[in-house]
């Protein structure tokens, strides 16, 4: 998607979108729902931390909803943070650190000590409970008083295996269906990302830091809530949920 006259920058951002929403239909339910939540409980000229920010889908919906709000991106993937700093070069209220989360002074890169909402979605799965327990203490410190985390994504209620096994066989099914259709996949996407002239090198050291893919923990939305307020948050419970996919909120 590189062009003569420069890289198409939002064309990589619409082919992210495209390839999530094939593993995730109402990935945009659960953004509305979230600002919503931000706009509820923070207002609408809010500090984010977009948490493992990827190409800045969180920030990109943010700053067309709340034009006063500011977002700073952290993450590690250099590919999807070359899209997120191309996206939104010029932007000044758009930044990006590039921060590995399981590195306990990631915080200290950060250009803000504190933040009203600290947002993520489709990315904490890559961890394993102990580090994201441990992750939720530092977020708690970033977050002000009376401010907000929300993590979106995959958590699995292990007590209620048949509903889990008929969700996974109907999911499975419409994104096979989607497939043959001729929908690009996760691994067909980083192909394309591969053979772009911009993003080629990026995408290797990708691979270099992650390798084909990164598998950590789905616990329960409960195992989210009481993690965080053993962490240092005063509430927490899910806002939102799907067959799959659940929204938690937490309140400082």
């Amino acid at each position: 998607m590189t062009t003569g006259t420069g890289t198409d920058w939002a064309a990589w951002q619409q082919s992210w979108d495209r390839q999530q929403e094939w593993y995730m239909p109402d990935r945009e339910e659960r953004f509305r729902i979230m600002l919503d939540m931000v706009e509820a409980l923070v207002g609408t000229a809010p500090r984010v931390l977009d948490l493992a920010c990827g190409t800045g889908s969180i920030t990109a919906r943010l700053l067309a909803r709340f034009p006063q709000a500011t977002s700073t991106g952290v993450d590690l993937d250099p590919a999807l943070l070359a899209i997120a700093r191309g996206t939104f070069a010029g932007d000044a209220r758009a930044s990006f650190v590039t921060a590995d989360l399981k590195d306990p002074a990631w915080p200290a890169k950060l250009p803000y000590g504190s933040y009203d909402a600290v947002l993520t979605a489709t990315a904490l799965h890559w961890l394993h409970s102990e580090p994201l327990a441990a992750l939720y203490g530092r977020v708690a410190g970033l977050v002000r008083d009376g401010g907000v985390f929300m993590n979106a994504d995959h958590m699995i209620d292990e007590a209620t295996p048949r509903i889990n096994a008929a969700e996974r066989a109907q999911r499975h099914a419409r994104m096979d269906q989607a497939k043959r259709d001729g929908v690009v996949d996760w691994a067909e996407w980083w192909q394309l990302a591969a053979a772009d002239p911009v993003l080629a090198e990026p995408t290797a050291r990708r691979f270099e830091i992650y390798g084909e893919h990164a598998e950590g923990d789905t616990p329960s939305a409960a195992w989210h809530a009481r993690t965080l307020l053993a962490r240092g948050f005063g509430e927490a419970r899910a806002v939102w949920c799907s067959p799959s996919d659940t929204l938690l909120l937490a309140v400082k």
